[in-house]
């Protein structure tokens, strides 16, 4: 019991007291909140997307909040944690939340697939743009967006009151905006996708489409080859005729977006230029070849030297038989 608060004259007993000073204590934060100004809406990076302004990012891979800072400090409009093919849960995603939250850098989380309770952590943790992967139609679309919101135009589960989002009920008003503070875009990646992109486009609650040319090329009998021509002129063809396309009696706002891209395409306004992973392995593979080494990438078993062939006596590592090279040109 706190000494510090003052007992009610008319109450008796010790369980009388506890409840007096618990109704004290809920009308002080009744009050506190009714006199914190209320906050609007806010989300830059959704409010440029609409304006068509090109936004320029990068995806952060590294799965690492004091990179994503560095990240953040180079200026980029946004900036990707990617919870889909990094290996980000939902504590490292968090640490780079914290990380770049001080700079003017939009955060986009992407989840590894459209479920909703894993939404709704997300969007608790602070998370204001989402990016889901693998939106192949309008129906999926819809129950993404409903993941979203609160009731009732929506699933998400309410509690704002303990969440980072709500700034653990500093924002007094939270629940009146946070529908309106979120962005979601959802990404077409197969031909099937492609084929219902205007019904995807048309989805209330989707604010951007993102065609991902890895998947999608892969889809279209082209793996491995996001630039082929088909796969460049299939993804042109969306982002110029779904970003301004009529639905449903008005004119969509909804952005189509693209990547990857050395430059900013007319009908593009969300463009990714790189991948922090990508960015520091092709540096030090060409810093390592500035001194005349090879800077081909080998497996870590795999020593610079000529392997005997193999045979019944050899017992070699099968890793040290073979000297595996690649070359990154995923995106």
């Amino acid at each position: 019991m706190n000494a510090n608060w003052p007992e009610g004259p008319a109450i008796a007993g010790p369980t009388c007291a506890k409840a007096w000073r618990y109704d004290r204590w809920f009308e002080l934060r009744l009050f506190l909140n009714a006199t914190t100004p209320p906050c609007p809406p806010t989300n830059p990076f959704k409010s440029a997307l609409a304006a068509g302004q090109p936004q320029i990012g990068l995806w952060l891979s590294m799965a690492d909040a004091y990179l994503a800072e560095v990240a953040a400090a180079a200026g980029f409009d946004w900036l990707l944690i990617d919870g889909e093919h990094a290996p980000d849960d939902l504590r490292s995603t968090l640490a780079a939340l914290q990380a770049v939250a001080a700079y003017p850098s939009h955060p986009v989380v992407r989840v590894p697939q459209g479920d909703t309770a894993l939404i709704k952590q997300v969007l608790d943790i602070g998370a204001k743009s989402l990016l889901v992967p693998m939106v192949d139609t309008a129906g999926q679309a819809r129950a993404v967006a409903a993941a979203t919101q609160y009731p009732p135009q929506g699933v998400r589960g309410v509690g704002s009151a303990v969440a980072r989002s709500s700034l653990w009920t500093g924002r007094a008003d939270y629940m009146d905006i946070a529908d309106d503070e979120i962005c979601l875009l959802v990404q077409a990646e197969t031909v099937t996708a492609m084929q219902n992109l205007p019904d995807i486009c048309a989805v209330d609650g989707v604010h951007g489409v993102f065609i991902g040319p890895a998947d999608l090329s892969a889809s279209m009998g082209h793996r491995s080859d996001p630039a082929h021509p088909e796969v460049q002129a299939a993804i042109d063809k969306a982002t110029r005729h779904h970003r301004g396309q009529r639905q449903g009696g008005r004119r969509s706002s909804r952005p189509t977006l693209r990547w990857p891209s050395t430059t900013c395409s007319a009908a593009a306004t969300f463009v990714a230029v790189g991948v922090d992973v990508l960015v520091f392995a092709n540096a030090a593979r060409q810093l390592r070849a500035r001194f005349g080494v090879d800077a081909s990438v080998r497996h870590w078993a795999c020593p610079p030297r000529k392997m005997p062939p193999a045979g019944p006596t050899d017992r070699t590592c099968p890793l040290q038989r073979t000297i595996v090279r690649h070359r990154v040109d995923y995106y």
